[in-house]
């Protein structure tokens, strides 16, 4: 049996007909609170987070983000996965988070990674249904589930010393980990310094001072596309550098 994990719903439409069985990661744990001591916990704070900030109902977190992972976890132990997930650090998060769950919670050890092409590393939307089948076939198997599990758990608990250590320590094959890691690193706020994205878009504004936002998002993806954050969550950052 087959399975295909995709990083949102756009690559789900895009590939539509080209596999059967598809799970979608629809979380967005790079935002918001993850420090939880079991899963009920974390769902229960990501869904409070995500519904007070993104709105929707709670409800509908659970059916639609919550019932996918449900479904990762309840594979049978000779199921081949794919997991499709880029470079940037949005990506990058959910792609730890779902090994830590494929660790933890399954049997499952025949599990393949797909990435963008060297072009497209933090977009497979900007990439066409050939170019993904490519990337497909250019899969390669996970042979440490182990070491992106752990970035989770590093990340889970804010242990800011392991993922430098690791950022630092990486294999060359592994090098767009190492840059995910040091972009959450850098975005962490020190002293007078916000983090990156906030000054960026702090910059930006400067630069742009009567810019709606929609300028503003465009020059954010500019200059930051290896954050991969979504118009939502800059906008939340924009407005509150605003008040």
């Amino acid at each position: 049996m087959t399975y295909h994990v995709f990083n949102g719903d756009a690559l789900k439409e895009q590939l539509a007909g080209e596999f059967d069985k598809v799970i979608v990661a629809r979380e967005c744990l790079v935002d918001g609170p993850v420090a939880a001591t079991n899963l009920e916990m974390l769902w229960g704070e990501r869904a409070a987070f995500l519904t007070k900030n993104y709105g929707g109902e709670i409800n509908s977190y659970f059916d639609k983000v919550v019932s996918e992972f449900d479904q990762l976890m309840n594979l049978p132990a000779d199921t081949k996965l794919y997991l499709w997930f880029e470079d940037d650090l949005f990506c990058q998060v959910n792609f730890w988070f779902v090994c830590h769950l494929l660790v933890s919670k399954t049997n499952c050890r025949e599990v393949y990674y797909v990435r963008p092409d060297k072009d497209h590393r933090y977009g497979f939307g900007w990439m066409s249904k050939d170019a993904l089948m490519t990337s497909f076939s250019n899969a390669e198997i996970i042979n440490d589930l182990d070491f992106f599990a752990d970035l989770w758990l590093a990340y889970q608990s804010n242990d800011l010393e392991y993922l430098s250590a690791k950022a630092k320590s990486i294999k060359p094959a592994f090098q767009f980990v190492a840059e995910a890691i040091s972009a959450h690193l850098d975005r962490i706020p020190k002293e007078d310094n916000p983090g990156k994205p906030q000054q960026a878009i702090i910059e930006i504004m400067q630069e742009f001072p009567e810019a709606e936002f929609g300028k503003v998002f465009q020059e954010f993806c500019k200059r930051l596309p290896h954050y991969g954050f979504g118009d939502v969550m800059v906008k939340r950052m924009w407005e509150r550098l605003r008040a």
